[in-house]
């Protein structure tokens, strides 16, 4: 008798253990899972370490993105949504039950009964969809996860390389006025000027000193906030290998505008309606009842046979037809054909804002460079000379100086503000291939 039951319930629990024919042939709904690798503290550290010597621009980007922990967060979420898509395209299980009817075993009648819902109305498929979507949305935030982190390093590498050139400026400005104060005191031993003149320029010396030790503590902090990219609190290189003075490009408004469509923020929202829009047909499918088709045996043991057992259950759509779920899902898609044309307005205005940015960044910079820089440092020479030779008051020299100085340091931050607007476009655009470089 229970070999009876068992054939009578195995073509049944094979049918519904084999995925359906489209599920089969469909190449779209199968996914393998990853891979996840979990690697030691110790080998975390040493891959987030520099080298000792010369960085490069290149070598700085590739450690950030290998090991920047936001960028790893980001990537985690990307195989979350794998195990949300596997678990879409899942069928439901089947269900085993039994019935025992009357207390008395010569009497009693036991029922058992495998029942498998059918999913109707393509509910499956919508599943999948919609978490094929949200998978969608989750690597685009990591390409634009990607190039936000691009982006920070190179301003990071930029804000380096000016500090560097600053305290070599400073550097400079040091020796020249030691060189000052040493011909004011030659000259007040002479009888040629008052010790007042030397005072000023002991004074003008110290300041210069304070320059050099800002300057330096800025460098300080510049190499930390880089190698802060890639998670190493403690920078081991000696110097960010690049040219301070070499401006970024400036991009055709065409190449602007051909990007724009594929940037992060429009591939975000579009991704995102794109998924409302899958919801809502999901919801609409929900809409169909599913039937529970059921088989099984009954055994009488009173009269000492089996009885096969077919049953049907189909749900009444009489209250519930889902009517909230779908006008909900209707709503929340028009709010994302809203935030579409939203963002896009956005990004628009903060793309152009950022374009005049690099634009004026760098007019000034070449201006500095080809007209400012060597009218104050002739100007600078030419006092100094001047000075020496008793034709000049040390004030002029000391004016001449703070010129230059000046001039230096304005032409450093329209360096860095060039740079910074750069690598902001790369951002806005999604550039993780040296759009700007």
């Amino acid at each position: 008798m229970k070999t009876t039951r068992i054939y009578l319930l195995l073509p049944l629990l094979l049918a519904v253990s084999r995925p359906p024919a489209w599920a089969q042939s469909s190449s779209s709904y199968e996914v393998s899972l990853p891979t996840i690798s979990y690697a030691s503290e110790n080998a975390f550290a040493a891959r987030t370490q520099e080298a000792a010597g010369l960085l490069t621009l290149a070598e700085a980007v590739r450690l950030a993105l290998s090991a920047n922990p936001e960028l790893a967060a980001n990537t985690r979420e990307v195989e979350a949504w794998e195990g949300t898509v596997t678990q879409a395209g899942v069928l439901p299980n089947p269900q085993l039950s039994t019935q025992i009817e009357d207390r008395q075993k010569s009497t009693r009648t036991t029922t058992v009964l495998v029942s498998q819902p059918l999913e109707l109305g393509g509910k499956r498929g919508a599943r999948v969809e919609v978490a094929e979507r949200g998978r969608a949305i989750a690597t685009a935030e990591l390409n634009a996860k990607k190039a936000e982190i691009r982006a920070n390093v190179i301003t990071a590498f930029f804000d380096v390389l000016t500090a560097q050139e600053r305290v070599k400026i400073a550097q400079s400005l040091l020796e020249l006025a030691q060189r000052s104060t040493q011909a004011a005191s030659r000259r007040v031993i002479a009888g040629k000027i008052s010790p007042v003149e030397e005072t000023k320029a002991r004074v003008a010396e110290a300041a210069v000193r304070v320059d050099l030790a800002q300057a330096n503590s800025d460098l300080v902090n510049a190499r930390k906030r880089l190698t802060a990219n890639w998670g190493n609190p403690a920078p081991r290189f000696e110097r960010a290998d690049g040219l301070a003075e070499s401006l970024p490009p400036l991009p055709a408004t065409e190449t602007l505008d051909k990007r724009f469509a594929t940037s992060p923020g429009m591939q975000k929202a579009q991704l995102e309606l794109d998924r409302r829009k899958a919801i809502v047909e999901l919801e609409k499918a929900r809409r169909v009842p599913d039937v529970t088709v059921s088989l099984g045996n009954k055994h009488d043991e009173e009269l000492g046979r089996n009885q096969a057992v077919l049953g049907v259950a189909i749900p009444i759509p009489i209250f519930d037809r889902n009517q909230g779920n779908l006008l909900e899902s209707l709503r929340r898609r028009d709010k994302a054909e809203e935030e579409v044309a939203t963002t896009q307005a956005r990004l628009s205005t903060e793309l152009a804002t950022t374009y005049e940015q690099l634009k004026t960044a760098r007019l000034e910079a070449e201006s500095l460079q080809r007209e400012i820089l060597p009218g104050a440092q002739s100007a600078f020479d030419a006092a100094t000379t001047g000075f020496t030779a008793g034709k000049f008051s040390f004030l002029e020299v000391l004016d001449a100086q703070r010129t230059l100085f000046q001039a230096k340091t304005q032409y450093l931050r329209a360096l860095a503000a060039a740079h910074r607007a750069a690598a902001d476009l790369d951002r806005l655009l999604g550039t993780t291939d040296g759009f700007s470089r």
